[in-house]
């Protein structure tokens, strides 16, 4: 067992019992697209990755440090999520208070691999 998928156990199971802070969620990215041999655009089509997220909208003392309104802090756990993620994708929770479409932005992973943090905001 990894640390960031022992510390996604805890997380989730703290989380069943005590209704959140992560949530079913899903990311969303763009695959399959790219350029043809003739350099026309070939589109892509919407890949959903299951994983476990929490959401934490901005808060006064975080809007004096220079954080936007609107903008809200993502949690992802590493371990409920297949593969990488970057900045490009969305993240769609699907239960909780914050649920609905957010679009992620500098994304990076804490050095325990235990999530993927970000910004986000509504989209």
């Amino acid at each position: 067992m990894t640390i960031g998928r022992f510390f996604a156990d805890i997380a989730i199971g703290l989380s069943a019992a005590l209704g959140g802070p992560f949530h079913a969620a899903q990311v969303i990215d763009q695959a399959g697209g790219g350029y043809t041999e003739g350099g026309s655009t070939r589109a892509g089509y919407p890949l959903f990755r299951d994983c476990r997220a929490q959401v934490d909208i901005v808060t006064d003392g975080m809007r004096g440090d220079g954080v936007a309104d609107g903008m809200a802090q993502v949690l992802i756990l590493a371990a409920s999520l297949d593969g990488d993620l970057d900045g490009d994708a969305r993240l769609r929770l699907l239960a909780g208070p914050h649920r609905g479409d957010w679009l992620l932005s500098a994304v990076t992973r804490d050095p325990a691999g235990a999530y993927w943090q970000g910004s986000a905001r509504r989209g």
